[in-house]
C-alpha cells in the first residue's frame, strides 16, 4: 500500500503540473517550446488484462498540439516490478498523444536513484529498444530561496526545503518554504509542514523549531519531533512562555530572510506581550521587505 509520503508527493504534481518543466530543466533536459501544461489521469488503458496506473501524467501543449508527455513516478525504494511496467506507461502515453514521451522518477535517496536510473532494455535481438528514466534525487531539486518562486510554485518550494537542509543558505530555503505554506489552505499547509519535518535530520530541525512556534495547532503530526515539540509547548504553555516563543519565531524569520532588525524594532518586538499581535507579526514577517513594515496598519 502506498505510504502517505508517496501520496503527498503525487498530490503535489497533480495540483501543480507546472513545476514539472523546472524539474526537467534542473536535470539538464532541453524542453520544447510550449504554451501550457495539462494534468491528466494516470490511468493508462491498453489492450491487456492488466490495469496500469501511473502516479501522475502531464502533457505540454503548443499552438500546433502536444509537444511532450511526461510520466511522473514517485519511487521511495527499489521495486523490480516497475522496470516491467514503466515501459508500458511510456508507450501507452506516447500512443495516446502522438508526441515524444519521457519518464521522470523522483527518488528520496542515492541508492534508489542509482537503481531507477539504470536503462531498461526490452524487446529481443540487436539493437535493443531502450528506455532511460530521468531520475530526480534531492540534490537535483532546484533550490528555492526567493519569495516570487515560492508564491508561484509553492509545491516546488516545499520540495526544495525537504531536499536542501544542508544548503549554505538553508535558512533562506526554509523561509521560502514558510512563505509557500502560507498560500495553501490550513489542512494542506499542515501536511506539508510535517512532510518537510519528516525529511529533516535532527540538526536541521532546530531551524524549523522556531518557525513552527506560532502555527499549526490541533494537528496529529507523524514526526516524533513535532509531537514532542507541541506536547512540550502545551505543558509549558503559560503566557510568558508563549510570548517568548512568538518573539523567537519572529526574529528567526526576519534573520532567515536577511532583513536587518534595528535596536528600536527589536525592543518593540521583545516588549510586546500581546500574543495575537506577535502571531500576526510572524505571519507578516514572511513577506515584508523591511522590519519596520511589520507595524504598518
Amino acid at each position: 500500500m502506498p505510504s502517505q509520503q508517496h501520496e503527498l508527493i503525487i498530490d503535489m504534481f497533480r495540483a501543480r503540473p507546472d513545476m514539472i518543466p523546472p524539474l526537467l530543466a534542473a536535470l539538464g533536459w532541453q524542453l520544447p517550446e510550449f504554451d501550457k501544461i495539462e494534468n491528466l489521469s494516470g490511468d493508462l488503458p491498453i489492450l491487456a488484462p492488466t490495469e496500469y496506473h501511473a502516479d501522475s501524467v502531464a502533457v505540454l501543449h503548443a499552438a500546433a498540439g502536444p509537444v511532450l508527455a511526461v510520466v511522473v513516478e514517485v519511487q521511495l525504494r527499489p521495486d523490480p516490478d516497475k522496470r516491467w511496467s514503466w515501459p508500458v506507461y511510456v508507450a501507452a502515453l506516447r500512443a495516446r498523444w502522438k508526441c515524444p514521451t519521457v519518464l521522470l522518477v523522483l527518488c528520496p535517496d542515492e541508492r534508489t536513484s542509482r537503481w531507477a536510473a539504470k536503462p531498461i532494455d526490452f524487446g529481443y535481438g540487436h539493437p535493443y529498444a531502450r528506455l532511460v528514466p530521468l531520475v530526480l534525487d534531492p540534490s537535483s531539486v532546484p533550490v528555492v530561496t526567493d519569495l516570487e518562486t515560492a508564491n508561484t510554485l509553492p509545491e516546488l518550494a516545499v520540495l526544495s526545503a525537504a531536499s536542501h537542509h544542508t544548503h549554505p543558505d538553508n535558512s533562506k530555503v526554509f523561509a521560502a518554504a514558510l512563505a509557500a505554506l502560507e498560500t495553501f489552505e490550513a489542512d494542506r499547509s499542515k501536511l506539508y509542514y510535517d512532510f518537510i519535518l519528516k525529511r529533516l535530520p535532527d540538526a536541521a530541525r532546530s531551524v524549523w523549531e522556531t518557525l513552527m512556534t506560532s502555527t499549526l495547532r490541533n494537528y496529529e503530526y507523524q514526526s516524533d519531533f513535532a509531537r514532542r515539540y507541541f506536547a512540550d509547548g502545551q505543558q509549558k504553555g503559560d503566557a510568558e512562555g508563549q510570548q517568548k516563543g512568538e518573539v523567537r519565531a519572529l526574529l528567526t524569520v526576519l534573520e532567515a530572510r536577511g532583513i536587518t532588525v534595528s535596536d528600536e524594532v527589536r525592543d518593540r518586538i521583545t516588549a510586546c506581550t500581546d500574543i495575537e499581535l506577535l502571531t500576526h507579526w510572524v505571519r507578516r514577517a514572511v513577506t515584508v521587505a523591511t522590519a519596520e513594515e511589520l507595524f504598518a496598519e
